[in-house]
């Protein structure tokens, strides 16, 4: 009997499973990718559940997404009705609908975690600047497919932010005119906004998810940093992903299904405008425009410039330089644990987006644009003037030799040794 034949009946006896891991081995794929075979630091804290919450997130979007697809209407007539009509008549619309638009919210709020843990342990740093800038990208990506979302229940807020957002691109010298045009389909916002929309929004997640997979991928190249911000030296300092990391990402996966539920069954529109459960009315302005509550800082900035211009710059400015805060940070010192200045700084940056998110919320008179103006200056200042000084400047603390000798002794610590 040859080898082939002898492989061939193994995996035979194996049943179903070890026929087709023959054939397409995507059993040992997997364990190689997050199983028992993939090792990951063994220091990791509850803080590195967001990424694979993030993954659950987007499936969820993807499913509801797809569901409710199948009842909307991308005109200017039905748009609102068949919001409206999945609302009430659709068996569980309402359910569908509501885990979509508070699923979204709670997809921001874990990408912000995620994208506020790397920068605090600095796991942009080498060799993951590639890994930095994909996230990156499925954030920027993610709030166009946001966007695009918001514009489709054609409510007040939908039409009036739609309005808005689509005027920004007039700024841009001599062609600016032109490209709203282009990108509205039409010369105001109308149903051409809409079907564009509603086919962006429906293809952009599948495009979230392809980067996803280019995410995965630079990070099982280097594996994952940590909170100490060293590398792994061997096989002392890492444990296998399954069954530890696996079983805490569960716990992570539990709070967050809580956290939807509570949402969903008790709190359904606290994170809505009440203004988009009117039909859109191009004759009746709101009182307020505002984006959802995850774009307010973009929005605060874009509003704090009182030039048209300045402020699309500093819109486009504000994403640029998380792109490039790999290039920024001069630090080779990766975790803000050993760097005392910077951990300060850390935390201010931190305020400053609360600060942002309020003053976006707000109207835009009085004391709010001055405080507008100055946290949209610190944004900048912390980017462009601080990350570089503090790199050149600070004295970070020593570094331990290895995660598993500083277990040891964080344990000795604990036990008062």
């Amino acid at each position: 009997m040859t080898s082939s034949d002898g492989s061939q009946q193994k995996n035979s006896s194996r049943g179903l499973l070890g026929w087709i891991e023959f054939r397409l081995p995507i059993i040992s794929f997997l364990d190689h990718s997050v199983g028992t075979k993939y090792p990951a630091p063994r220091n990791l804290t509850y803080l590195w559940n967001f990424g694979s919450l993030a993954g659950l997130a987007l499936v969820l979007q993807i499913i509801t997404g797809v569901i409710l697809a199948m009842h909307y209407v991308p005109t200017a007539e039905g748009a609102f009705s068949s919001v409206e009509r999945i609302m009430r008549d659709v068996n569980y619309g309402w359910l569908i609908r509501y885990m979509h638009a508070n699923g979204a919210s709670l997809f921001f709020a874990v990408i912000y975690i995620h994208l506020f843990r790397g920068l605090y342990y600095g796991s942009y740093k080498y060799p993951r600047e590639l890994l930095w800038l994909i996230g990156t990208l499925i954030f920027l990506v993610m709030i166009m497919t946001a966007f695009f979302g918001y514009v489709l229940p054609w409510g007040q807020m939908s039409f009036w932010a739609a309005t808005v957002i689509t005027s920004v691109f007039s700024a841009i010298p001599i062609i600016g005119d032109s490209i709203v045009i282009w990108f509205r389909g039409d010369f105001s916002v109308g149903e051409a906004l809409i079907r564009r929309s509603y086919s962006l929004h429906y293809l952009l997640p599948f495009v979230i998810a392809g980067l996803a997979v280019l995410h995965l991928w630079a990070l099982h190249q280097h594996k994952s940093n940590n909170p100490l911000g060293i590398d792994m030296q061997g096989p002392q300092d890492s444990i296998p992903f399954h069954p530890y990391y696996t079983t805490k990402d569960l716990v992570g996966v539990g709070f967050y299904f809580l956290a939807l539920a509570a949402l969903v069954f008790y709190a359904p529109n606290a994170l809505g405008e009440p203004e988009n459960f009117m039909p859109a009315d191009p004759l009746l302005t709101p009182n307020h425009i505002v984006p959802e509550w995850y774009m307010l800082p973009f929005y605060a900035i874009l509003r704090s410039i009182p030039d048209k211009a300045f402020g699309v710059t500093a819109l486009i400015l504000s994403f640029a330089v998380i792109f490039i805060v790999p290039w920024l940070d001069t630090s080779k010192v990766r975790s803000a644990r050993f760097r005392p200045i910077y951990k300060q700084c850390f935390w201010l940056f931190v305020l400053d987006v609360f600060i942002l998110g309020w003053i976006g919320k707000s109207p835009a008179d009085g004391i709010y644009i001055l405080i507008g103006q100055f946290a949209t200056a610190y944004y900048f200042i912390h980017f462009l003037i601080l990350l570089p000084l503090i790199g050149k400047l600070e004295s970070p603390k020593s570094l331990p030799d290895s995660i598993a000798g500083s277990a040891v002794e964080d344990n000795k610590v604990w036990r008062g040794l």
